[in-house]
């Protein structure tokens, strides 16, 4: 099948091969027909499928006729990423059609958003935070919309968007066109499906499992030992264009810093970054200037690199869910790829649920033959053990050990004991403190 088969506008159709397709994926195959149609729709497909261009090709063929510079599409998604992501492919699709876009998000100026959509806008593609903010201002008029997508469903239920959603909701009208894009379908998207679809018809391809064209591996290995053991499969693996996965931001940060210096290519990717930063850092990883992008789950959503090659849990993900979202960064458009896991003794029973998510089982390779050959250094990552933490005495500026100092203070033999005193001019020494003698009670006065 090709995508001359759905008698798209020619100018959507140079798009389309303006960006190299040539034929449709399974949810275009059966998701734009349906859409085209009019019909409302619950897509359902594992990330990396091509769920994008599944909604972009239909909104730009309605639009071709019509109005143009008021607002008539509307699209939600729950990160900046993703937003910008969409944004582009609606520019790369729909460059020959006149059909413009704008992306709106957080973290930037509200005034450059503002001037482009007085402008004049067709589709807007938005946040929910951002979105709201100028609907409250005024700047943004949605009367007209005639088609809504909600992308990335799950996430925006995970990341406590759903009252925000409902409030974008009650500013759309009711007749409209109404799509909805998820990888995995919880209880509560299944609720807003309901709600908000109008007969929908239902699409869904193998959603609950990564795509067939990822191999999977995980290292035992104890998170002392992660940096290592990342250096090492780096340099042996041969990875041209990786992917890693950390738990926290501040992790993020440290271990990009952290391979930096040992002389790789790295960056990092976290929400403490600046907007400018944060597309600095993917543009970067995007073009080949950074080899190894280091990311919270904020990238697990909305980045289309081709050719990447590796995705490395380094921490462990919280779901299956998660482990589909990251894992799908790879392994795009029928191309293979490889998640590498890291995985300590605490992390046995999410290893048995993604097992369960995938169907069969993950191999074990052992993270031994790494230990003699990369230099451990995770001061970075590793806490302090509890008895070698250093505070800091006040009095003098000095920091010792909490053990050395309480064997200093300890009381010597007799009615001697040893202080730490601090003189005027800042000069510590050991002194001896005769110990007071304790005074005798008077007898009590008679009163009688």
């Amino acid at each position: 099948m090709s995508f001359t088969e759905f008698n798209f506008n020619s100018q959507i159709t140079a798009g389309i091969r303006a960006c190299g397709y040539t034929s449709p994926t399974p949810i275009q195959q059966q998701a734009i027909p349906q859409i085209l149609e009019g019909q409302d729709l619950m897509g359902l497909a594992q990330t990396g499928t091509g769920k994008t261009a599944a909604f972009v090709l239909p909104i730009l063929q309605r639009l071709m006729k019509g109005p143009r510079r008021t607002i008539r599409a509307l699209i939600v998604a729950p990160t900046r990423e993703l937003a910008e992501q969409i944004h582009e492919n609606i520019f790369n699709l729909g460059k020959k059609t006149g059909l413009r876009s704008v992306a709106v998000y957080g973290g930037v100026s509200k005034f450059g958003q503002i001037k482009k959509i007085r402008s004049g806008v067709e589709i807007v593609v938005a946040c929910p935070g951002r979105l709201l903010d100028h609907l409250d201002d005024g700047a943004i008029n949605l009367a007209k919309v005639e088609m809504l997508v909600l992308d990335e469903s799950d996430i925006m239920f995970d990341m406590g968007f759903m009252p925000a959603i409902r409030r974008i909701l009650k500013r759309l009208p009711q007749q409209r066109q109404t799509l909805l894009f998820s990888a995995t379908m919880p209880g509560a998207i299944r609720q807003l499906a309901h709600e908000v679809l109008k007969n929908p018809a239902t699409v869904q391809i193998g959603h609950s499992k990564p795509v067939a064209t990822v191999s999977h591996v995980l290292y035992s290995v104890e998170r002392q030992h992660k940096t290592a053991l990342l250096k090492s499969i780096i340099n042996q693996k041969n990875m041209e264009t990786t992917l890693v996965f950390t738990r926290t931001k501040h992790g993020a940060r440290n271990l990009a810093h952290h391979l930096q210096k040992a002389g790789y290519r790295a960056t990092s990717l976290q929400g403490n970054l600046s907007q400018q930063k944060r597309r600095q850092a993917l543009d970067g990883f995007k073009q080949g200037k950074f080899k190894i992008l280091v990311a919270t789950d904020i990238a697990a959503r909305g980045i289309d690199v081709s050719g990447i090659s590796h995705v490395v849990n380094y921490d462990m993900p919280n779901t299956a869910d998660a482990y589909t979202h990251r894992i799908g960064r790879t392994g795009r458009a029928s191309c293979t790829g490889e998640a590498c896991t890291f995985a300590g003794r605490e992390d046995r029973r999410m290893v048995k649920i993604i097992e369960r998510s995938l169907g069969s089982k993950i191999k074990w390779q052992s993270a031994t033959i790494v230990k003699g050959q990369v230099p451990v250094d995770d001061t970075m990552v590793a806490a302090p053990r509890r008895h070698d933490r250093v505070r800091k005495n006040n009095d003098t500026g000095n920091c010792r050990p909490q053990k050395q100092r309480n064997q200093q203070d300890q009381t010597t033999s007799g009615k001697v004991r040893r202080r730490r005193r601090v003189f005027p001019f800042g000069f510590p020494m050991e002194c001896e403190m005769p110990q007071i003698p304790q005074r005798r009670k008077r007898p009590q006065a008679n009163n009688r």
